[in-house]
């Protein structure tokens, strides 16, 4: 998990509940991703716009400045990444080796970026124009926009659709990602940001509202809305599937959520100000 006022990354045992190590990043590290397969964690410092890659310990095993801007992380099929820029409006490819292989022009502002569960898509949430791209995920080829909600933040694959959090209409948009078609959206707590799947359920951190929505799959209907702490932000699924971690910028901590049960499962405090952007939980092998 990233704490972007304090500068530091943690690692945290989610089995035991324990802090690992806490690593200094300067510059505000936010935007984070795990590479499971390979076991290093990118880190964007989001004054600074340095990646800094991350061993399984905490070690850094690189930094790289990618300039001010860079944003949105995503992990490719083959251990590269994809990368946005806030700032030129381009989504940027990467192989394992940091060589760059392409960059194309996004909508204004892409946040986050999420790639298929088959490694053939790659889309963007380009926030200031309220819409999503959607990329050969290969070549970079823009194949389709879609309209959202107001300032789409998050985006991810699952299910075989697309989802993306509306962060001003307090909105969840579900997509067809091959035919561009809007097949539902779900309504969320104020300023919804991050979006996790579990247990066939949907789990969403509201920041103004300092609720996580819950919603069911099938029906896209609320099932609950969970108050966990305040201004929630970075969310992703446990390793297991069981349930979601979820990080509170405000309240400085990390809490598990059952995926079943709804009930909180375990609290663990963090340096100041986390909020973990991406995909950050993993197995460790």
């Amino acid at each position: 998990m990233t704490s972007q006022n304090a500068d530091k990354v943690s690692i945290v045992d989610l089995n035991g509940g324990r802090v690992l190590s806490e690593t200094v990043i300067e510059g505000g590290p936010a935007p984070v991703v795990y590479d499971d397969r390979n076991k290093i964690a990118y880190v964007v410092s989001a004054k600074t716009g340095q990646l800094s890659a991350l061993d399984d310990k905490g070690g850094i095993l690189w930094q790289a400045d990618l300039g001010e801007g860079t944003f949105g992380l995503a992990v490719a099929s083959d251990g590269g990444l994809f990368i946005t820029h806030w700032y030129a409006s381009k989504l940027m490819r990467f192989d394992a080796r940091l060589t760059p292989l392409w960059a194309v022009q996004t909508g204004k502002s892409p946040a986050g970026v999420a790639v298929s569960s088959d490694g053939t898509l790659v889309a963007t949430a380009d926030r200031d124009d309220d819409r999503v791209s959607i990329y050969d995920a290969v070549t970079g080829r823009r194949l389709r926009i879609v309209a959202t909600g107001r300032h789409p933040y998050a985006v991810a694959f699952y299910g075989g659709f697309l989802w993306t959090t509306d962060v001003q209409s307090d909105t969840i948009t579900v997509i067809d990602p091959i035919s561009g078609r809007i097949v539902g959206t779900v309504a969320t707590g104020s300023h919804p940001y991050g979006i996790a799947f579990a247990g066939g359920r949907g789990f969403v951190t509201n920041q103004y509202a300092g609720t996580v929505t819950v919603f069911d799959l099938n029906g896209l209907k609320v099932i609950e809305t969970l108050e966990t702490g305040d201004y929630p932000e970075g969310i992703a699924t446990l390793p297991d599937g069981s349930g979601v971690a979820v990080v509170h910028w405000d309240s400085n901590t990390l809490v598990t959520i059952d995926a079943q049960s709804l009930a909180v499962t375990q609290t663990v405090d963090l340096p100041d100000g986390p909020r973990a952007f991406g995909q950050f939980t993993g197995r460790q092998r």
